[in-house]
């Protein structure tokens, strides 16, 4: 009975560490959710922080957006949010300067004056540099109704 017990209380104890987040995790996850609003608010200097020099993203289309042009997209008004929310999101980290973000984002807005309202898949690779998360690529993948 007592080794029923032990094996019982040994397991709940590996499951709950798989499934907790770890601090950096939990870092991760929320520059995550901290970058979406520089989207949200068309804010050059945050998105400048936010995204590296050199930053892509890997559209659904299969178009490769730079920093510069997502940057210019928004400062035009050419896309325009009123929602930009990711959720669902999973990090892995690959030591203490590189991470994997998996998740879903809901955007809704117009683009050259046409609405959306859509829900995508992505996978952002960021990077750690001078103590802050980077976004350094990403790729989307539209999520069919």
């Amino acid at each position: 009975m007592k080794l029923a017990h032990l094996v019982v209380l040994l397991v709940a104890c590996a499951v709950s560490r798989v499934l907790a987040q770890t601090a950096a995790e939990k870092e991760v996850l929320q520059f995550e959710r901290d970058a979406c609003k520089g989207f949200l608010n068309a804010d050059k200097a945050a998105l400048e922080r936010d995204l590296t020099e050199n930053f892509t993203l890997t559209l659904s289309n299969g178009e490769v957006s730079t920093r510069a042009a997502e940057i210019d997209e928004l400062r035009s008004g050419k896309v325009h949010y009123d929602v930009f929310e990711n959720f669902d999101m999973k990090a892995r980290l690959y030591g203490d300067s590189t991470a994997v973000v998996l998740g879903k984002t809901r955007v809704k807005g117009t683009s050259e004056g046409k609405p959306f309202d859509r829900v995508v898949q992505f996978t952002d690779m960021l990077v750690k540099r001078d103590g802050r998360w980077q976004l350094a690529a990403g790729h989307c993948s539209r999520i069919e109704k």
